[in-house]
């Protein structure tokens, strides 16, 4: 069972102010190919698993960012965790 819910907002800064949209893309793209339970928001992205692996994936996402041309990065994140257990669908679920 998952331990922790968390939310990343990525900004990449691109040498010309190029439009980021394919750099977030390929962000959540990451995210898909990992297999972790996620659910993209208009302004971020929550990832639900162990907060070990959802740490590194974003440390990998940060990385890949500068791969593409970016020359720095922003990431802002949230991190709900609960040793119990955490769910995406047990926080929103009643709204879906």
């Amino acid at each position: 069972m998952a331990n922790s819910l968390v939310s990343i907002q990525i900004i990449p800064k691109t040498e010309r102010y190029e439009d980021v949209i394919p750099y977030v893309d390929a962000a959540i793209a990451m995210i898909d190919a990992s297999g972790i339970v996620y659910r993209v928001g208009p302004l971020e992205t929550t990832m639900e698993g162990e907060l070990t692996q959802l740490l590194q994936l974003i440390e990998k996402m940060n990385e890949k960012m500068v791969e593409m041309g970016a020359i720095s990065v922003i990431s802002q994140v949230k991190i709900f965790y609960n040793p119990q257990g955490a769910a995406i669908e047990t926080l929103t679920g009643k709204y879906d």
